[in-house]
């Protein structure tokens, strides 16, 4: 394992809102060394499906890139990630499969029909007062990297919850649909081994990376040139030098590129204390999440 060997470092600010074009959507990049982040396609609304394009045909080799969405669903609670479900997989990429082969009529990767499933919707909180059943109760289930996060003093949501302008239920499910989509032609820290050589994709949650810069965990979002280039510095980098008003998911994305290319090096953050290898294939893990 030679996490030293990346030379790009790519962060995606993700959505799982309905239709084709979002503007919840950025991607961040920059180079090793000190060099400011870089927006691409600045202004654009991003598809989901310009980003798996982006992925595929126009990712720089030896990028590590990380998507601000869950990879998975909590497992290790219940040894399943649907308990009382026959077709429940048993691992993170029978999950992806599931998930694309039920919604594989609906464009833009989105996944109402897999929230609707007959089965499946027992599991989740969805909108106008519908739990599931086997939802819980409560703030739901959690992977063993949220309750991680939560140590650190950040405030996750669980994926099973699909209710709130906060919850990352739907962009997590979306975002397994994609992953599925790579086909395997991008390995999925930890899903997958780290490589020695090319690209790797692993999951992110932006608050760890602006905790990092500077900011509060209740207090993460940066809107404004000022506080990003403070950000940035406090993370080893040159500012943006932007001005005037940004939208929270360009800075998101800037922030979180710029961290991960401070941290990439640290040996710690691939081997975490809860990271087993049944929560690598189950769960996976949040880098940074310690």
């Amino acid at each position: 394992m030679n996490p030293a060997r990346f030379l790009h470092f790519a962060a995606i600010d993700w959505s799982g809102a309905a239709g084709e074009r979002h503007r919840g959507i950025a991607l961040a990049i920059c180079a090793a060394g000190e060099a400011a982040p870089t927006l691409l396609r600045p202004g654009h609304r991003w598809s989901r499906s310009e980003v798996l394009d982006w992925l595929l045909e126009g990712l720089p080799a030896d990028t590590l890139v990380g998507m601000d969405l869950g990879i998975s669903l909590a497992f290790a609670d219940k040894q399943a990630f649907f308990p009382g479900w026959a077709d429940s997989p048993a691992d993170a990429k029978g999950l992806w499969a599931l998930i694309d082969a039920i919604c594989a009529d609906e464009p833009h990767l989105s996944v109402g029909a897999f929230v609707d499933h007959p089965q499946a919707s027992a599991h989740f909180r969805r909108h106008g007062g519908r739990e599931g059943a086997a939802f819980g109760g409560g703030r739901g289930r959690f992977r063993v990297t949220e309750l991680a996060q939560q140590a650190l003093g950040c405030k996750p949501y669980s994926n099973f919850n699909l209710v709130g302008a906060a919850q990352v239920g739907k962009s997590s499910l979306s975002g397994m649909r994609l992953l599925h989509q790579l086909g395997g032609r991008l390995p999925v820290w930890p899903i997958d081994p780290l490589p020695q050589r090319g690209a790797v994709v692993c999951e992110i949650y932006t608050t760890i990376a602006a905790v990092a810069g500077g900011r509060a965990p209740g207090r993460s979002k940066i809107r404004d040139g000022a506080a990003l280039d403070a950000a940035l510095a406090r993370l080893g980098s040159r500012g943006a030098g932007m001005t005037g008003a940004i939208d929270d998911h360009s800075t998101d994305a800037l922030i979180t590129s710029a961290w991960l290319r401070r941290t990439a090096n640290d040996p710690a953050l691939w081997q975490p204390a809860g990271l087993t290898p049944e929560i690598a294939a189950t769960e996976g893990w949040t880098f940074g999440a310690t």
